[in-house]
């Protein structure tokens, strides 16, 4: 098989990962999230790390692994729950959160992406969101440390929009269902969602795919994303999927 851009362990795609990097990571609760890159990087031992995604996974997998090392300096993200850790942090000031709109991250990532610095959008017009004064980070004693910035607001068409910078990372990791050795990746499902957005806004995109094959395999028209976005891919195989809420209904006799 052709080597293209593949390395051959989670290890070593994410070993020069430094410091201080900002880090745009894929998946949607615990769908389709990197989840060797993930173990790998905290085996590394990075820290003092800035995150956007659209969550931070669940206590003891995902990202919840880099947070209760005390790995994470700041999140940006959409949703707070089921990462009781995460909570915890936030409440008790060891972490910065920038909680924003979901439909507003993704395309935060995308125009990062497409070199796009900043657009507007009506989602969060006449919120603390527009406004200022969402709480980022908390002092110890409960109080705001540190507060969200009013943005630029203007009127266009009759409407009220609010002015969003674009994202970008410094590695981004993500997960596909299959890759081939160029980096070009296709999604399963919803995983597809925040996968792509995070890739592209990476400057060193890193990929684990459950399957690899050789360029050519994939039928171009089904490329979810081109080789041009990922610089390194690993082969990690199936991925051990977790269910962060299991719910059945009783049997029936």
């Amino acid at each position: 098989m052709s080597r293209g851009k593949v390395v051959a362990t989670a290890a070593e795609a994410v070993a020069d990962v430094a410091s201080g990097s900002s880090l745009a990571v894929g998946g949607f609760g615990l769908s389709g999230i990197p989840d060797a890159l993930i173990e790998a990087l905290a085996e590394q031992g990075a820290d003092d790390l800035e995150v956007f995604s659209n969550n931070c996974g669940v206590d003891g997998h995902g990202l919840g692994i880099l947070l209760e090392r005390g790995r994470i300096r700041r999140v940006v993200a959409s949703y707070v729950g089921e990462n009781k850790e995460f909570a915890r942090q936030y409440l008790s000031g060891e972490l910065e959160v920038e909680l924003t709109p979901q439909g507003t991250l993704a395309e935060k990532l995308r125009a990062g992406g497409a070199g796009i610095p900043a657009f507007y959008t009506p989602a969060g017009v006449g919120t603390p969101i527009s406004d200022g004064g969402l709480p980022w980070r908390y002092a110890t004693d409960g109080s705001v440390a540190v507060a969200s910035p009013p943005k630029e607001v203007r009127e266009l068409g009759g409407r009220r929009y609010v002015l969003e910078e674009s994202l970008t990372a410094d590695v981004a990791l993500v997960h596909a269902l299959r890759g081939d050795t160029e980096g070009n990746l296709v999604f399963n499902l919803a995983t597809r969602n925040f996968n792509p957005l995070a890739a592209m806004a990476g400057r060193v995109c890193i990929a684990q795919v459950e399957e690899l094959v050789e360029p050519g395999e994939i039928d171009p028209a089904q490329v979810h994303l081109p080789g041009i976005f990922v610089q390194r891919i690993v082969h990690t195989g199936p991925q051990d999927k977790q269910i962060e809420k299991r719910t059945v209904r009783e049997a029936t006799a």
